[in-house]
This record gives structure tokens, C-alpha cells and sequence, in this order.
């Protein structure tokens, strides 16, 4: 392994400096590396996303861990107006590069640079893992999102079949980092990815996160058999003044 690999992953203390650093060195082939990693599925999740958000012509969408903003382009596509946002300067650039006109902008998913009820839906994919305080970033989710808006995280979770999960945890620890090291520029940040993974509450356990953030209405959706799932709530309306 060399030094500059070691120094560019992240631990499982996840402190913003180190996971942002380790983002920085993967973005130029980030993408290329995820649709090689998911076997192509990454392109699948992404459309059922868009399905999830159901962004109407003119809504107000955060793509909160937009990355390049592969994510992104699905909702403009839709006629929703997006921020896509990240703390990875190097995912920031590489987000503009590819399209110059969508609104990049620098966020920590902790302390949102946004004033409060101004979005209709907040989505992250593949994001919330990364954050060292995993409430404390739903609940500047809720912070920022109109009352009756809504909320969804697509993110890794547990197989729900016992005997596919053990093959999942041997592909993740062994077979991923190798196939990083052939397409990705850091395959040292794949072993955070999968030890993350690993270490990462199960279905129950995001949807407990969200009900303490303060979503209502909180459900999920398995996807490539428990793989990934997409969890979705919604922040309640304003009760109406007499």
C-alpha cells in the first residue's frame, strides 16, 4: 500500500476533514469505479430514487452528497430546480466541469448553509454513512425542508436473506478493494467504504434515526435484496391557524 493511499482513507470516526480528503482523491474516476463496484446496479438505484423524490416541475430539491452530480441531472431532467451540495472540493470540481450550469454548492451535511423550510424534498444517496453524526444531519434535513416536504436516503443496508448476506460481507472485505485497486484511484478508500458498510445499522435501525430527527410517516424500501434500501419520511405540516 502506498503512503499517500494510507493517508487518503478515512476511519470509522469519520471526522469530516479525513472523509472529504479521501472523497477529493477518488472523484476523478469515482463514478466509473461505483458503476464498475455495482456491477451497474448504481444506475437502477438512481432511477428508483427519482421515482421516490416524484420531483414536480418547479419543486426545490437538495441533493445533499451530490458528488459530480450524477444524482443531480434525474431531477433537473424533471424540471425541478436542484442544489446539489457536497464538502468534497474535489467532487465539487468535478461536479462543475461536468455540468457547468447546475447551482455546486460547498455543504456539511451537519451544519447546512441554508436558511429553514426551503426545500420540498431533500434527497442523499449513498451519503449519510460518511457522516460523523448521522441525527444531527437528518435533523438539518428536517431544519431545511417546507412542512408537508419530504425526505429520502438511499444508502447501503443488510441482505435479508442470511446465506446471500455471508457472501455480501466476503465480496465487500475481499473481492471489492481488489476490484477498486484495477479501475478506482484509491483503492485504500474502498476498504473504509466496506468496513463502513459493515459497521452500518440495519433497515430498523435508519428508520429508528429518522423518527428521532423528527420524520414522520417513516418507511423503507429494499432494493437488490436488502443491499441497498430507500428510506423515505416526511417532515408533518403546520398545524392551520384559526
Amino acid at each position: 500500500m502506498r503512503d499517500d493511499e494510507r493517508m487518503n482513507r478515512a476511519s470509522l470516526d469519520k471526522r469530516p476533514a479525513d472523509v472529504a480528503r479521501m472523497f477529493d482523491g477518488v472523484a476523478a474516476r469515482y463514478d466509473l469505479t461505483n458503476d464498475v463496484l455495482s456491477m451497474g446496479q448504481d444506475r437502477r438505484w438512481r432511477k428508483l430514487v427519482l421515482d421516490a423524490v416524484d420531483p414536480h416541475p418547479g419543486d426545490v430539491v437538495l441533493d445533499i452528497a451530490a458528488g459530480t452530480g450524477t444524482s443531480s441531472e434525474p431531477f433537473v431532467a424533471r424540471g425541478a430546480r436542484v442544489v446539489p451540495a457536497d464538502f468534497s472540493q474535489g467532487m465539487l470540481h468535478k461536479g462543475k466541469e461536468r455540468c457547468p450550469d447546475m447551482a455546486f454548492t460547498a455543504a456539511d451535511a451537519m451544519a447546512l448553509p441554508f436558511a429553514d423550510g426551503v426545500f420540498d424534498c431533500v434527497t442523499m444517496s449513498f451519503g449519510l454513512r460518511n457522516v460523523a453524526d448521522p441525527v444531527r444531519a437528518l435533523g438539518e434535513f428536517l431544519r431545511v425542508t417546507r412542512p408537508g416536504g419530504r425526505l429520502v436516503v438511499c444508502e447501503f443496508s443488510t441482505p435479508t436473506n442470511r446465506a446471500f448476506r455471508k457472501v455480501y460481507s466476503e465480496y465487500l472485505m475481499q473481492a471489492l478493494p481488489k476490484v477498486a485497486r484495477r479501475v478506482g484511484s484509491n483503492a485504500e478508500s474502498y476498504v473504509y467504504l466496506a468496513e463502513s458498510i459493515q459497521a452500518w445499522p440495519d433497515q430498523h435501525g435508519l428508520a429508528t434515526w429518522l423518527q428521532q430527527a423528527g420524520w414522520g410517516s417513516v418507511e423503507w424500501r429494499n432494493l437488490s435484496g436488502g443491499i441497498v434500501a430507500l428510506h423515505r419520511g416526511v417532515r408533518a405540516a403546520e398545524p392551520e391557524s384559526r
